[in-house]
């Protein structure tokens, strides 16, 4: 069986580890951890509850936990209390040197007391936790986080190029619409005008034609 704080203690070799744990009912369960000063802890947890219906651990919504981080050396000082759900993420950085107490409660979850192989909470308890911790020098994980950043910030400069492209296009459509449109209303107009001409010129033929024909007429009636 292993004993939380021999766990903890991988955090003084390797910058970042996960734990698996199991928790019976609303339990809290408490690790120790002795963190140099301005040291930044960074956390990520997940809670899975034992089904019995599908005899294995799942995910539930309503599920929450809560995350408490105390300062052992200066009258349990508490840094973090944290409420969120079944999923989520805490940081914290110490503020002095000395033994810090991390206890994490689920809640909204079935009480404990099953008996294995018979009862309906699993085989090591209601609750399966995991928690990945990533303990180090806060440059250093700022520094990482500064690289996540710098990538979003080029994500989002490529697609601002992108979009400035689409407007450049969009624009470029627009006024080859509106040259399209100006060149079939002057077509338009033109052939209005020309309409009109042809329609004068067929009305004073017209009217010549009459003119001519009544001297005619008037002519021969004289005669």
């Amino acid at each position: 069986m292993w004993k939380p704080s021999l766990i903890l203690a991988a955090a003084l070799v390797a910058p970042s580890y996960a734990l698996h744990f199991f928790i019976d009912g609303a339990a809290t369960k408490c690790f120790f951890e002795e963190l140099p000063k301005d040291t930044l802890v960074q956390g990520h947890y997940e809670a899975h509850v034992w089904d019995d219906a599908t005899k294995s651990y799942i995910t539930k919504t309503d599920v929450g936990v809560l995350i408490t981080v105390e300062e052992t050396f200066d009258n349990n000082h508490r840094v973090v209390a944290q409420r969120g759900s079944n999923t989520g993420r805490f940081t914290f950085s110490a503020a002095d040197s000395g033994e810090h107490r991390l206890c994490v409660t689920p809640q909204n979850v079935p009480s404990g007391g099953g008996t294995w192989g018979l009862g309906n909470y699993g085989i090591h308890g209601t609750v399966k936790f995991t928690l990945d911790l990533a303990i180090g020098e806060t440059s250093k994980i700022e520094s990482t986080d500064k690289g996540k950043i710098d990538d979003i910030v080029q994500k989002v400069r490529d697609l601002n190029s992108r979009l400035h492209d689409i407007k450049r296009e969009q624009v470029f459509q627009r006024e080859r619409e509106a040259e399209f449109r100006d060149q079939s209303e002057s077509t338009n107009a033109r052939v209005v005008r020309w309409t009109l001409i042809q329609l004068t010129i067929l009305g004073i033929t017209c009217a010549w034609q009459l003119s001519h024909l009544r001297a005619f007429f008037i002519k021969q009636k004289l005669t």
